[in-house]
């Protein structure tokens, strides 16, 4: 097929991938919540945010993915402009709403009676219960998920262009980076404010709001420090790129995005 000749259709459909696969595998892996400070061996720090105290760094295992989601969104930004990322970005929460439908399937279906307790882990392990415990949970962490992954979109897709028709080509860092800083900032309150707030207002399992601001503050914290960590990412993944297209190449393309965003 000519269409799968053509190295910018490669390029574009490998970036597809990987941002695709990120944002639903990070879906997925989010259930589980780990401690950082564990992780490593490290000791734990207490925050005092908003007249609360918050001890060490409990995330999501999500987090471990979404700062690669934004930094593919740059990416993506950078070579196909914003309706490239628009794109992806609507197909991305299309098939996570996907997923998520077909794992409600697959809990209320009826197990077989021979596979609930053949676990390694002995006859009173049952697995139909912890897969719907593990996929059934958080329902409104999904919502308020897709929410904040719209919103942090839109901002990071906005910012990125503002600073590029500021700077040019210049400061790849200062827009991809820069652009990460303020969509997580975004992200990191949004979920945390539908799924533990806005879902539960008025029952007592609503948090308090300023426990929303201090639990998004610490995570805020964590995916600030992974995007700057990341900024080097950024540009072996633009000299990669650079390289297989050629500098002709690759400039048109950057120039066509450039004035379809304008």
């Amino acid at each position: 097929m000519q269409f799968i000749k053509e190295k910018q259709n490669r390029v574009f459909i490998f970036l597809a991938a990987f941002f695709l696969t990120n944002a639903v595998v990070a879906e997925f892996m989010g259930v589980k919540i780990f401690s950082l400070e564990d992780t490593f061996g490290w000791s734990k720090h207490t925050f005092h945010l908003f007249g609360q105290d918050i001890t060490g760094f409990s995330l999501t295992c999500g987090v471990i993915l979404w700062p690669f989601v934004f930094v593919f969104t740059d990416i993506i930004n950078e070579y196909f402009g914003t309706r490239g990322v628009r794109f992806l970005s609507f197909i991305a929460a299309a098939m996570i709403a996907y997923t998520y439908l077909m794992l409600n399937l697959a809990i209320h279906v009826a197990p077989a009676d021979w596979w609930i307790h053949t676990s390694q882990y002995g006859p009173d392990f049952d697995f139909s219960h912890a897969y719907n415990a593990v996929f059934g949970q958080g329902n409104n962490i999904i919502v308020g998920s897709l929410i904040a992954f719209m919103i942090g979109q839109i901002t990071d897709v906005y910012i990125f262009h503002w600073v590029k028709k500021r700077t040019g080509e210049k400061y790849i860092w200062l827009r991809s980076t820069g652009s990460t800083f303020i969509s997580q900032f975004v992200d990191s309150y949004v979920v945390l404010f539908y799924a533990f707030y806005f879902a539960y207002r008025g029952t007592n399992q609503q948090w308090p709001l300023k426990l929303v601001l201090a639990v998004g503050t610490v995570n805020y914290i964590y995916k600030f420090i992974m995007a700057f960590a990341l900024t080097p990412l950024i540009y072996v993944i633009h000299g990669a790129i650079e390289r297989y297209l050629g500098h002709d190449l690759a400039k048109r393309l950057k120039d066509e995005a450039a004035r379809a965003d304008d």
